[in-house]
């Protein structure tokens, strides 16, 4: 009986161990995550967006510039932390593929962050992680 308690308690020890070490990966891995809801604004060609960063940054932002219809297109973004202060803004380009989205964010003619985009409702529901850091 006693073996059985200690077979027990190492197999509970070693799968919370296994658990901890999977959470720490997944929080390392989703430190270049992100995710932004872009929704039709009333003026012609510009979005709304709502995004969030890391599971640790997030806020408002605007596109404008882009077309009248539809979300595919060219925009410029700026987007705003919660607290009302800037945080970036970017070159952004939306490409409409089959039944989803390409999305790039340009910075100096470069390509900062790509993203995967669907639309959802009455917005377009993007995924997106930075091609470097």
């Amino acid at each position: 009986m006693l073996k059985s308690f200690f077979i027990g308690a190492s197999l509970t020890g070693l799968l919370w161990a296994s658990g901890c070490t999977s959470v720490a990966a997944a929080s390392d891995a989703s430190s270049n995550i992100g995710f932004v809801l872009y929704t039709k604004s009333y003026a012609p060609g510009t979005l709304n967006a709502r995004w969030i960063y890391a599971n640790k940054y997030s806020g408002p932002g605007i596109a404008t510039g882009g077309p009248k219809e539809g979300f595919a297109g060219h925009y410029h973004v700026r987007y705003f932390y919660d607290s009302g202060e800037f945080s970036d803004e970017y070159d952004l380009d939306i490409e409409k593929i089959a039944d989803g989205y390409k999305v790039s964010w340009i910075t100096n003619g470069k390509v900062s962050a790509v993203g995967v985009g669907m639309e959802v409702g009455n917005g377009l529901a993007v995924g997106w992680r930075r091609v470097a850091d």
